[in-house]
């Protein structure tokens, strides 16, 4: 599943520097973080109210496409930064031998 993401990251990363007139991807990172970070909030929201509905509906389909919009906005704030998925899925793998609870504390004391 990963190799998803790391594909997406590849084209994120390619698109970074592509004609921002034909290029989403280019014309958000020309607008600059704040105005990712703008659609990470903006899609945030969308799959909060998604999951809601979700919940009440049993109906899915609204909430798998929210999700999508918000990682691929998330990846590409990401990629603004340097970062990528990698990153992230390190991060969760070294978290398995951690409790929930164990990892959210540590996050404090930090």
């Amino acid at each position: 599943m990963s190799e998803v993401l790391q594909q997406l990251a590849r084209v994120l990363e390619a698109r970074k520097e592509a004609d921002p007139e034909t290029s989403y991807v280019a014309s958000l990172h020309q607008k600059g973080l704040n105005k990712i970070l703008e659609k990470v909030g903006e899609e945030c929201t969308e799959t909060v109210l998604a999951a809601k509905d979700a919940e009440h509906s049993g109906e899915t389909r609204a909430l798998i496409s929210e999700t999508a919009d918000l990682w691929f906005h998330t990846l590409v704030m990401l990629s603004r930064l340097g970062l990528g998925p990698d990153d992230v899925l390190e991060e969760l793998a070294s978290r398995f031998d951690l409790s929930g609870l164990e990892e959210k504390a540590s996050r404090t004391r930090q």
